[in-house]
């Protein structure tokens, strides 16, 4: 593995990560009421840790093949809408329009998945988990704003 791709790709994760440290859930959060199947806090930071670094191994393994363009556009349009999601959700408190992003994500990641894995099973593997992972905070989402709908800014 190309150690300076994957560190330039998880260089881009680390800067989609940093919105988390910039628009942090805070009070308006904690008051909403969430479905019991919520994840507990503690496992948010546990998990995006393990998914960016997976994220990345699979980047630096699919870069360097032939005919990789398309997969790294869509490796690009995903982390792009993974960085959306949280100033929109947590800084706007736009929870319809977070859901419209999220539900973007997961089709990105679910497409990136896909051609991860024409190219390189493992890399393709490697993203199973984040899909797993965004397919819940889709889910989540909905879930919050349906039991939150007077709960957003606009």
């Amino acid at each position: 593995m190309d150690w300076l791709l994957f560190l330039t790709f998880l260089g881009a994760c680390m800067a989609a990560a940093a919105t988390g440290a910039m628009f942090e859930p805070g009070s308006w959060y904690a008051a909403l009421r969430k479905p019991v199947w919520t994840p507990p806090n503690w496992l948010f930071p546990v998990a995006w840790f393990v998914l960016y670094i997976c994220m990345s191994v699979a980047a630096a393994r699919v870069a360097v093949l032939p005919d990789s363009g398309q997969a790294m556009a869509l490796w690009s349009l995903q982390i792009a809408l993974n960085t959306l999601w949280t100033p929109v959700f947590f800084g706007l408190r736009r929870m319809k329009a977070a859901l419209i992003v999220v539900s973007c994500l997961w089709l990105a990641v679910a497409a990136t998945l896909y051609v991860f894995w024409q190219l390189d099973p493992v890399a393709g593997a490697l993203f199973v988990p984040y899909l797993l992972w965004v397919s819940i905070a889709t889910a989540l989402n909905e879930a919050v704003l349906r039991l939150n709908p007077g709960d957003q800014v606009g």
